[in-house]
């Protein structure tokens, strides 16, 4: 767990998880069983889970999700291409969903654009029990704001310094 993170009991914070609505976005059954396993074993009661970009779009409109694990690399509708959608105010329902971003193949650029996207936190394939927990713990134990940049929402950045330059250009917080 990051240091930056408010001391919180272990029973409150599996609660914690247990509330919430966690949908889970991959184009390989494997890797969603597997997820959706490592969820309930953290204690996840609802989880959710789409093969497809469209589908997830769809799943964030009917089942209201208060997470998003989102793969990157999908045929069709990518993660790229869902970050974009659900970060437009215009057309998104919850354009400040925190979502979590999985690479099987995590590249310097991708990343840095899943986090020019709007991405809260970013995970390697495969993933571990703990590493998913932590990310997890980050988004509701230290919640970030979320600001709007451009025509997109993004989370507030974590470094000080980043976060003065963006307030600074006169970024509103929403």
């Amino acid at each position: 767990m990051r240091s930056d993170m408010a001391p919180m009991s272990t029973k409150l914070l599996r609660r914690m998880i247990a509330g919430l609505g966690i949908l889970v976005v991959d184009d390989n059954a494997h890797m969603r069983k597997i997820t959706r396993m490592m969820l309930t074993n953290l204690g996840a009661k609802s989880v959710f889970e789409v093969a497809d970009g469209v589908s997830a779009l769809e799943a964030i409109r009917t089942f209201d999700p208060d997470v998003m694990v989102l793969d990157w690399d999908m045929p069709g509708l990518n993660g790229r291409d869902v970050m974009r959608i659900v970060r437009s105010p215009s057309v998104s329902p919850k354009p400040a969903l925190p979502v979590i971003v999985l690479m099987a193949f995590p590249q310097r650029g991708c990343v840095s654009e899943a986090i020019r996207l709007g991405a809260h936190e970013f995970l390697s394939k495969p993933t571990s029990p703990k590493a998913l927990h932590d990310r997890l713990l980050s988004i509701i134990a230290v919640p970030r704001p979320m600001v709007r940049l451009g025509d997109y929402y993004v989370p507030l950045p974590r470094d000080p310094i980043m976060r003065k330059t963006l307030l600074q250009r006169g970024r509103s917080a929403r």
